[in-house]
This record gives structure tokens, sequence and C-alpha cells, in this order.
């Protein structure tokens, strides 16, 4: 009996290895470019260097294991377990606009993460269903619409800056996710009528929906107050919950355990795993790159990298269209932790940063990073990526100049 098993021609095969020798060697030709050009003796490259790898420990210590391996898991169970009828309902490109976005950017107060945290949980509820408008409006919601980070603006850096702030994350979060839907529309009707884009699981398990809310809750709990950070005294009740967040933190993880004892079957559990390795596979790899290069060239906040931050804060020291746009683009590629970003505005506006180019940045900064740009790209495609990097610094830089011209 013959193998009915479908085999390619030898010629595609050979185009394969050729095409994957051919990446190999470029890679290998920029290593070496690198390496014969670069002047790593140099005081600046080496303590560029050193801060690259110094960033990723932080990174690794501070986020990996308390926010990206938690969103990893939420994201798994999103592929897994979340009804894809209920996404499409209040998230796909059909649902209407207000409910929405509106669902969108409401998640994204919620949960209050860093650009890089919200990636996983981008792709999962983008690919179980949700239009490309409300999936983005999430991914920048996530990072930019964080109540505490807009009131630590308002006391640090003065309520105008704070109210602006709050006001211009809100409306991008709108704007950007419909202006992403309509370009993009013919390429979101196809893949939203196409099933096998989506993950054929069946949401048929035997659990209520009261019981699917209670297991992401507890979820997304842990994540929530495992990195819930304090307010250094300006907001009295937020300072007490981070007091208490560890066992905040235990009661959540024993309702996750209630829930995935009495609810879940032992091969469930095992997909479960695999759903969030295959999204740590997918997206650890380009962001600990990305770290990499943006620890290169901008470092930690107050130590010495490639690009020294005076030389950012000399470029914005104006309300003009070039400063604003320098601010956007800085903001774009810096990576900013959950509210890092108000100590880090505070130092540049003492330096010499306008209030324009400020709003710039805050709005650009948290939402978008290096090495988020990596995954996104990896995820939505070069083009799709880059019109959502010009969205955010074409309306920041907007933003930026309209506000520096009014206060």
């Amino acid at each position: 009996m013959r193998s009915r098993t479908k085999r390619f021609p030898g010629n595609v095969l050979s185009g394969f290895r050729a095409e994957k020798k051919n990446r190999l060697l470029l890679l290998l030709i920029g290593v070496f470019l690198l390496a014969f050009f670069v002047p790593w003796g140099a005081p600046r490259v080496s303590a560029a260097v050193n801060e690259a790898f110094l960033m990723l420990a932080e990174y690794a210590r501070d986020h990996v294991l308390l926010c990206l391996v938690p969103a990893f898991f939420i994201a798994g169970a999103m592929t897994l377990f979340l009804n894809q009828q209920s996404v499409i309902k209040y998230l796909g490109p059909d649902a209407p606009k207000v409910v929405a976005y509106g669902v969108a950017s409401a998640s994204g107060t919620i949960l209050a993460v860093c650009s890089c945290t919200v990636l996983p949980l981008f792709k999962g509820i983008y690919k179980k269903g949700a239009g490309l408008g409300p999936a983005v409006s999430f991914l920048y919601s996530g990072p930019a619409i964080n109540i505490l980070a807009v009131i630590l603006t308002a006391k640090v850096l003065g309520v105008q800056l704070g109210l602006a702030r709050a006001i211009g994350a809100i409306v991008f979060a709108f704007v950007i996710g419909l202006f992403m839907q309509l370009i993009f529309r013919r390429e979101e009707k196809e893949r939203t009528t196409n099933a096998a884009m989506f993950q054929s699981f069946d949401d048929e398990d035997g659990r209520s929906p009261g019981q699917m809310v209670t297991y992401m809750a507890a979820m997304v709990g842990i994540l929530i107050f495992l990195n819930w950070a304090p307010s250094g005294g300006s907001v009295a009740w937020w300072d007490f919950l981070h007091r208490w967040k560890y066992a905040i933190t235990g009661g959540f993880g024993v309702l996750l355990t209630f829930a995935l004892v009495r609810w879940f079957t032992r091969s469930e559990l095992r997909d479960w795993v695999r759903a969030t390795r295959d999204f740590a596979v997918q997206i650890l790899p380009l962001l600990f790159a990305g770290v990499l290069v943006a620890g290169f060239l901008l470092g930690r906040p107050g130590h010495m990298a490639l690009i020294p931050e005076q030389w950012v804060a000399g470029l914005v020291g104006s309300n003009s269209l070039g400063s604003n746009l320098i601010a956007s683009v800085a903001g774009a590629l810096m990576y900013f932790a959950t509210l890092t970003e108000v100590p880090i505005m505070q130092g540049l506006i003492g330096a010499g940063m306008d209030q324009g180019p400020a709003l710039a940045l805050l709005l650009a900064g948290p939402s978008l990073s290096l090495p988020s740009l990596l995954v996104i790209g990896g995820e939505l495609g070069v083009r799709k990526t880059a019109v959502y990097v010009s969205l955010v610094i074409v309306l920041s830089t907007a933003a930026g100049m309209f506000y520096g011209s009014i206060v």
C-alpha cells in the first residue's frame, strides 16, 4: 500500500535550505562588520555594552518572573479556553464600535501593564478572533492608560500634564484602533472570514461563564498585585494595597488552585502549559534582543550609554515640530517599566525639556518600546507595525505641539 504522505519536490526543499543558509550568511556578515568596525575599547562603547547586559539583567529580575510568566499563562488560557464567539461578539471587527473599543480601553485601565507584558495578552485575543482595531486599541491602552501613572504624573509633573496625558491616551486608544481597522479593512475581512486563522479549540467544555470569569480573574489578579508598585506616599489607599499585595496575590493563588482542581482535566492543563510555552518561545527571544539593543543605545535612567540623556534633553527644549517629533520617536524606542516614566520625565524636564515634548514622550513612550516593536512586527508583519508606530508618533507629536502652544 502506497504511503499518502505529502512530499515536497526536491527543488522546493533545496530552495528552503538555500534561503536558510543565505539568512545565516547575512547574520554572520553583520556580526563580522560589528566586530571589525565598532571601537569596542572606547569608554562610551564599553559603557554601552555594559549597560545593555545590566538592563537585560534588571529586566530578567524585575519583569520576566513577575510580569511575563503570569501574562504567558493568561495568553495561553485565552487561546485555549476563552469562548471565541464571545471574543468576536465584543471585540470582533463587526462588534459595535463603542462596545469594542470601550472594552479594549477599559481592559487596559484595569491591567496597568508595561509595553512588554501586554504583548502575550494582545496575541491571545488577536488569535482568538478579536478585530485588528480593538486588539490594537487594547495593545496601546494596556501600558498607556494606567490610573496610578496618570495620578503620579499629575502629582509630580503638574495637574495640567497629568490631565493631558489621561485625555490623550484615552483618545489615542480609540483613534489608533479605528484607523488600523479602516486602513487594513480588506485584509481583516479575509482574516476574520477564514476560520483556519484562529485556534480551533472546542469552546463547549462544560464550564459555566461564571467559572471561566473566576479562572481568568484569578490569573489577572495575580498579575496585577504581583506588580503593584508603591506611589511613594502620593496615594494612601494605593500604598495600603501595596503593603498587602503578597497576601492579596496569595488569595488569588488559592482561588486559581481551586478552579484548576475542580473545573479542569489533566489533559486540559497539559494543553494549557504547552500553549503557555509556545507564547514564551515566540516572544522571549525578540524581547531579550530588543532589551539588549535598547540598553546599548539608551541605557538605564541615569546611566551612560551610547546616546546620553543630555542629548535627548537638549534636542527637546522647545515646542517646535522637530522637538516634539524627536520626543515621540525617542519614546517609541525607549523601554519604560510601569511608573518609571514619571521620574524619568521629571529629570528630563529639569534638564530643560519643554512641556509639549514632555507630553509627546508620555503618550508614545509607555505604549511602545524597541523590544515590543520586534514582537508586534512578528505578529502583525512589518507593514501593519509600521502604520501602528507611525500613528502613535504622529498623534503624539501633534498632541505635544498643541499642548505646548496652550500652556
